[in-house]
């Protein structure tokens, strides 16, 4: 392969294929490389044996924010069913071996609100800071531990104590939560990617030689030429150097990728058919009252879309160790807790079980990205052009969906919309 294009794109995620579809409609010749053999990214819907075949989304599950989320729009405008998830799951909470109270319930709640105004005021203030440090003075409240797993741990994939508080704020999602019955990835892949046009698989990119106006792309298969080139591989892969960039990239974006380092949430869905949903309604969230931010727990989605398991997240640094020890590791935790939580008949109705695995695949290397203290405005550091260098995906959203597929959609259309005003230019 030795040929010329206007823009290389690399990486068919969904910041790809959107930047992709929007070089299309300009009517700008594009090449988008991937190096596996799938599209979607992290948005990936896979319909394994282990689960009787239902829907899983090993990656994104939900259009969050859907009032100003392009995929939403997208499959609003195709008619493809998805649905509200309404205000509040209904909610099943363990206090050692019972049930929390009533009591327990209206004091969780005020400890969240208390939480989010404590934190919100620290995020306004200079400078940045943990999750954890600003919302120290609340140490005395018993449920603070449990309130920062799900603001931190389980929603941006880091513990409180390595997650700016700044960012936890800019990227507090607002707004309709959208789920997809037949999941999110397949949505991408039936509605996204047709836009996007071709896409070389299986053709991992390795190094890349960029100036002003002009770039070369190297893959094993032979090197593109063009006059522009959107990265959109994950920071992990960025940090870990599995692209070479030639000349250096310049320090402070360097500095940009070190700041928003790939943050792990993995996922276990346990296969309970015929289980009378264990007294669980569709939609229940199922975890328990955790005394340490860093204590190793597991919290339960039941039923989700109503498909026959149980749906278990886990994230920060026990997600990282639970990776390194292999995808067994992480399904025995999923059925502990789940034992833990809801008993030894819960657990002995589960007939399957399949483990998400990002943080073993090289080709990403984490879930999503998270802003370390200090590093909050690195986000908008990327989004500008470096010589003939542009770089897109939801580690570079700066507008409130960091972390996001809606974030990731956005991302790509402004690397677009930069790259066809480089080529003008």
């Amino acid at each position: 392969m030795t040929a010329a294009t206007d823009v290389v794109v690399v990486g068919a995620g969904v910041a790809g294929l959107a930047a992709a579809a929007a070089l299309r409609r300009a009517g700008i010749a594009c090449e988008v490389l991937e190096a596996g053999g799938r599209v979607g990214g992290r948005a990936w819907t896979a319909f394994p044996a282990a689960l009787g075949g239902a829907p899983l989304d090993h990656g994104a599950s939900w259009l969050h924010a859907a009032e100003r989320n392009r995929l939403a729009d997208l499959a609003r405008a195709h008619g493809d069913a998805v649905g509200e998830t309404g205000g509040e799951w209904t909610r099943m909470v363990r206090v050692g071996e019972r049930a929390a109270t009533e009591a327990e319930m209206a004091a969780y709640d005020h400890s969240w609100a208390r939480f989010e105004a404590v934190a919100r005021a620290r995020a306004a203030q200079p400078p940045d800071v943990s999750l954890a440090e600003a919302v120290a003075g609340l140490g005395d409240d018993p449920w603070l531990a449990t309130v920062e797993v799900w603001e931190s741990t389980l929603i941006a994939a880091a513990d409180p104590a390595e997650f700016s508080v700044r960012d936890w704020h800019l990227n507090e999602l607002t707004g309709s939560n959208l789920n997809v019955p037949g999941g999110l990835g397949a949505l991408v892949e039936r509605r996204l990617a047709p836009l996007a046009g071709p896409v070389r698989l299986h053709t991992p990119v390795t190094r890349i030689r960029w100036e002003s106006g002009h770039v070369d792309v190297s893959t094993p298969a032979g090197t593109l030429s063009a006059r522009a080139c959107i990265v959109t591989v994950s920071t992990g892969v960025l940090a870990a150097g599995g692209i070479m960039f030639d000349p250096p990239l310049p320090a402070d974006r360097q500095a940009a990728i070190a700041g928003l380092p790939m943050g792990l949430l993995s996922k276990v869905a346990l296969y309970a058919p015929g289980a009378d949903r264990l007294g669980l309604a569709p939609g229940t969230s199922v975890h328990r009252q955790v005394t340490h931010a860093s204590e190793p727990a597991m919290f339960f989605l039941a039923w989700p879309n109503r498909q026959d398991y149980l749906l278990g997240f886990v994230g920060g640094a026990a997600a990282w160790d639970l990776s390194r020890a292999g995808g067994p590791a992480t399904e025995a935790f999923a059925r502990a807790e789940l034992r833990r939580l809801l008993g030894a008949d819960a657990e002995a109705a589960v007939r399957g079980a399949v483990a998400t695995g990002w943080g073993e695949d090289p080709a990403f290397l984490g879930a999503y990205a998270y802003a370390r203290p200090g590093f909050a405005e690195a986000r908008a550091a990327m989004d500008r052009p470096i010589g003939a260098l542009l770089f897109a995906g939801e580690a570079w959203c700066s507008d409130g969906l960091a972390g996001t597929v809606g974030g990731a959609f956005v991302s790509g259309e402004l690397a677009a919309a930069q790259a066809a005003a480089m080529l003008a230019g």
